[in-house]
């Protein structure tokens, strides 16, 4: 599995669904889930982005799949950043 960081911005018609219905962000990570991915840690936050998710999926495909399916809704606008890890950094460098 692939680490992915989804930074999250969320639009009015979101902010109204969760002004009413906090508890939507736990059913949205099901459906990333069914998706084959997972949510590994998730973070509500100030400044420019609502959210930080850290998502593991199989492949940047999976990926996309949940984040363009998210973003069609009109509620949520995401940008999808692969995540490498640092140990796996060196070594490319390292070649």
């Amino acid at each position: 599995m692939s680490t992915y960081i989804l930074l999250s911005t969320i639009s009015a018609k979101g902010k109204k669904t969760l002004g009413t219905k906090p508890e939507r962000i736990l059913e949205v990570n099901k459906e990333i889930e069914a998706h084959g991915a997972k949510v590994i840690a998730q973070y509500a936050v100030l400044g420019p982005y609502d959210f930080v998710n850290i998502v593991e999926a199989p492949d940047n495909e999976s990926i996309t799949r949940v984040s363009m399916e998210l973003g069609a809704r009109g509620t949520i606008q995401i940008m999808t950043l692969p995540a490498i890890p640092i140990e796996d950094f060196i070594k490319v460098l390292k070649k």
